[in-house]
Parts: C-alpha cells; structure tokens; sequence
C-alpha cells in the first residue's frame, strides 16, 4: 500500500489518575502509523489500553508524552475530521432513525434538502431503508448499530474511530455486521481503526492487525492481513486460519502476562 501516513503517532505516554489511589500507567511509548484510507484493527488483552490509545486519536484525552498528528496536525481535541462509534450505540431514544442521522449535519450549514438527502443517502446505505421513522427501542442491536454508524458517516469525517462496535451484538448479528462494515468501508474508503477483543472479526475485518502488550500497553506487532476477503470460503481457508492462530498467540502470550502480573 502506497498510501501516505494519515495518523502518526510517536512515544505516547497515558496515565490514569483516579481521584482516589495512585496513578495508572496505560500507556508506554506507543508508536504506529496508519496509512490513508487504511483499515487497522487493535487487539490485545483485556486493559492493555486499545481503548485509551482510540480516545487519545480521538483528541478526547490529553497526551501525557509524545505526540499524535492526524493530516500533519497534532490531536488536539475532538474534531469532525474523526468519527467515533462505540459499542453502546450511543443514539438519542427520543429521537427517530432520520432524526438520529440528521443530528450531525444539523450543525453544519447545509440547507434543509440537501441535510435531508445526505441523511436518507447514508440510511439507505446501511440497510435502513424503510425505518426512518422508528425509534431505536424498536430496533434490535444490529439496527441500533446500522443507524448509529449512518450518523457517523452522514456529517463525512476522514476518519473512522470504532470502539468495539460489535462487542453488544449476538453472533450472528455479530457476523452479518462486519460483512455491512466491510462492504461500507469499500464503498466510502474511510481511513478506519477498529478496537475488538475479537481476533477473528480483527484478522477479517483489518488490512493490518496492531497486537498490543499487557499493560503498560505497547505495540508488539502489526500483523499484515490483507487477503481476498469476497471469498465466501475465506473463513476456512488455510491463510486465513494461519493468520488468526498467528495473532491470536501473540494475544495469548500476552494475557497470561497480564494474568502473572495480577498474582500476589
């Protein structure tokens, strides 16, 4: 890939300072690049800091040391340039699918047709179609998720920022939602980093896989996966179980660190 680097980020540093009890150090001299229009995933144990590292990019925690520029610029807030999904949703249940998406572009100065358009282009690009007017208690997970990521996506961030998106969802919601994200992020080619504790939806999912220590978090190892993930078979094909027994032992080495670490 010859894509130039997007996010640069360089010996980054993040403690935790709880308002009772001493301070946590999350993360330790954290170092990647991510190409343009690149799909990155983030693996790693439980606490080794893949979350702390997306909300770092995302500009909504303070950098201790180091520092990360995103577009040649240093993160330093939030900013629409970068769209964030969680795992929780995070829509408005008083408002409609169509009032969800709108929410985002309801700030910028588009005039109402045009908001209206790109709202019912992005619903209709998720699958939505037809659920405009429901509320998200009528929706399953899956849905919830859909109508969140067309918000996301409505107001055109270059980045896409997902923290365990799926994390919520049962199996097999799970499954036909990383084929939707897959067919999505194809279709709009949005520079995405994707936190999961899912090795195998990471390895199908991502270009690169970025493995990271038991915390302190670091990078350990960035695993190149690209493969012809179209393949209806890929799931079962040698490269791709190789690749998954690949990452998930580096995640596993790493565990049991963690787990060493935790005993008396």
């Amino acid at each position: 890939m010859d894509n130039p680097a997007q996010i640069i980020i360089e010996n980054v540093s993040h403690h935790y300072r709880p308002a009772v009890g001493r301070e946590v150090l999350a993360l330790e001299s954290v170092s990647l690049q991510v190409r343009e229009r690149e799909f990155l995933a983030l693996v790693g144990p439980s606490g080794c800091g893949k979350s702390t590292l997306l909300y770092l990019i995302g500009g909504f925690l303070p950098i201790d040391t180091g520092k990360i520029m995103v577009d040649g610029k240093p993160a330093a807030g939030p900013g629409p340039d970068r769209g964030i999904v969680f795992q929780n949703f995070a829509l408005f249940p008083w408002k409609t699918v169509r009032k969800n998406v709108l929410y985002g572009l309801e700030r910028q100065a588009l005039p109402r047709a045009e908001r209206e358009a790109r709202a019912q282009a992005f619903i209709d690009l998720v699958g939505l179609t037809g659920f405009e007017e429901s509320y998200p208690s009528h929706l399953s997970g899956g849905m919830k998720q859909r109508a969140a990521i067309a918000r996301t996506l409505a107001f055109d961030p270059r980045m896409l920022l997902m923290d365990e998106p799926f994390g919520a969802l049962d199996a097999q919601t799970r499954s036909l939602m990383q084929s939707e994200l897959l067919a999505i992020w194809e279709k709009t080619r949005k520079t995405v980093i994707f936190v999961t504790h899912d090795v195998h939806e990471a390895v199908y999912l991502a270009e690169r896989v970025a493995v990271m220590t038991a915390r302190p978090g670091r990078i350990k190892a960035i695993i190149d996966t690209s493969f012809d993930k179209d393949d209806p078979e890929v799931h079962r094909s040698k490269i791709f179980v190789d690749k998954v027994d690949e990452v998930w032992t580096l995640v596993r080495d790493e565990a049991v660190k963690a787990l060493e670490k935790q005993r008396p």
